[in-house]
């Protein structure tokens, strides 16, 4: 009989009980093993989990929670052959909305149960794996300036209005190595470095990122004051591959090194601030469970 570890973040379900005995039932009325059950905690926020899950031979890992908790259980599986699922219960839930995996409880644990394997890409950035996007200025700066409290009132809204208030930051200076080339130098608000490519809204912000073709897409952002945001909205609905604000590259290394420090993050979880940072790519390390038939 098949087994599954559940890994959740517990504040991310308003009847966690609930939650519990549902995934459950589901389980085991198709012929699986009553799952064993994990919670997260600021101690653990899943990669230590998973690992002990995948040691303790489960079938299959199953991740409960936000970007922050499906990156850290898939850094805990990465690489080991086991599946991981995805039951989306965040506020941003980029990684499902990029692999078109419903964000309705029972489907997704449909799929996770059920569905095809496709293997994913991992970038690394500054040690810290991710699956969705690593970033350095204007998009740490905005989420760590989101408060928990905001995300539960008005859901991905918040991190709109969090963005007003950081149209006026300052440019910096910065120097990208683009697969140990030579150096490009920029006045940069943000760089972004995604495994996948689409935000909340469906805005394409890397409209060619594909999370398991070998390769990270880098937008570089030079904006600052309302009517250069504005523009850049434009750049991205439009699908513009290269304006005065928006410049993008692909890589399967990337070194940015900073004028100053700004604050970088990593699937959504803001780190700290660095003056460098160094992203590189572990190409097909992680198996996800995913709807349809499974690609090659």
């Amino acid at each position: 009989m098949k087994r599954a570890a559940v890994i959740v973040h517990p504040r991310k379900h308003h009847d966690l009980a609930g939650f519990r005995a549902d995934v459950t039932k589901t389980m085991t009325g198709q012929g699986w093993a009553e799952p064993l059950w994990l919670e997260t905690s600021l101690d653990d926020t899943g990669e230590r989990l998973a690992r002990m899950a995948v040691e303790s031979g489960v079938d299959l890992v199953i991740s409960s929670g936000g970007d922050g908790t499906v990156t850290a259980c898939a850094a805990g599986v990465a690489g080991s052959g086991i599946p991981l699922g995805v039951l989306p219960s965040g506020t941003g839930n980029l990684l499902a909305r990029n692999l078109g995996l419903p964000l309705q409880v029972d489907a997704a644990l449909d799929v996770a149960l059920t569905g095809a394997e496709r293997r994913l890409d991992v970038g690394v950035a500054n040690g810290r794996p991710f699956v969705v996007m690593a970033g350095i200025g204007f998009d740490a700066a905005l989420l760590s300036s989101v408060s928990e409290q905001l995300k539960m009132r008005v859901g991905w809204h918040a991190y709109a209005l969090s963005g007003l208030r950081h149209l006026w930051d300052r440019l910096t200076r910065v120097e990208l190595r683009v697969d140990g080339g030579p150096p490009v130098r920029r006045l940069a608000s943000d760089v972004v470095v995604g495994n996948v490519g689409t935000l909340q809204r469906n805005l394409r912000l890397l409209p060619d990122a594909v999370p398991d073709d070998g390769l990270l897409d880098v937008a570089v952002i030079t904006a600052w004051g309302v009517g250069a945001w504005i523009g850049l909205f434009a750049d991205v609905l439009l699908l513009r591959r290269k304006t005065s604000r928006l410049t993008h590259l692909t890589c399967r290394e990337l070194v940015v090194d900073s004028r100053r420090p700004r604050p970088w993050e990593v699937d959504g979880e803001v780190i700290g601030a660095t003056r460098q940072l160094r992203v590189s790519l572990r190409p097909g390390e992680l198996l996800v469970r995913v709807p349809g038939t499974a690609r090659p």
